[in-house]
């Protein structure tokens, strides 16, 4: 079920990918997602280069895309969902190395906490690989009760590299 008669809402993607061409695969999952039913517009961040955090395996490629859509919040993850496993995205393990990871990170003012999802996405404010290309989108954007740019500045470093 899509939002009848409602004004779109603004949801922000976090995408990521360290297998295989991961710019590459970064760019066509931008181009499947504004494809997507129910999205509107989809206008993405630069891409970054960045370290795993609390995972191995190589560097990752990293973008944030913001959605206009009509999609209701767990019609949105299952069509993010759908889309990994088209880029061949596989789970063996918690935090394995991925060809493609899109989450759900914020939808409108949303709040909510279920099985099958957190708004906002719950480590997104410890995450230079979300916030830096967030910040890009929205500079004025607030988390919580924290500006984005304030939220970047308290961050530990983080290994991150803007790379277009």
């Amino acid at each position: 079920m899509t939002r009848p008669g409602a004004a779109p809402a603004l949801a922000y993607v976090g995408l990521g990918s360290n297998l295989g061409d991961s710019a590459g695969t970064l760019r066509a999952a931008l181009a499947d997602l504004a494809s997507l039913p129910g999205i509107l517009s989809c206008k993405a961040s630069p891409m970054y280069r960045s370290a795993p955090v609390d995972a191995d395996g190589p560097d990752y490629v990293n973008a944030v895309a913001a959605l206009d859509t009509t999609l209701l919040p767990l019609q949105l993850l299952d069509a993010l969902q759908a889309l990994e496993l088209r880029h061949g995205r596989e789970r063996p393990y918690y935090h394995a190395p991925r060809t493609l990871d899109l989450d759900l990170l914020l939808y409108g003012g949303e709040r909510i906490e279920s099985d099958r999802l957190t708004l906002p996405h719950p480590r997104m404010h410890e995450r230079a690989f979300v916030l830096l290309p967030l910040h890009d989108l929205a500079p004025a954007l607030v988390l919580g009760q924290r500006r984005v740019e304030d939220l970047i500045a308290a961050l530990p470093d983080q290994d991150i590299t803007r790379i277009d």
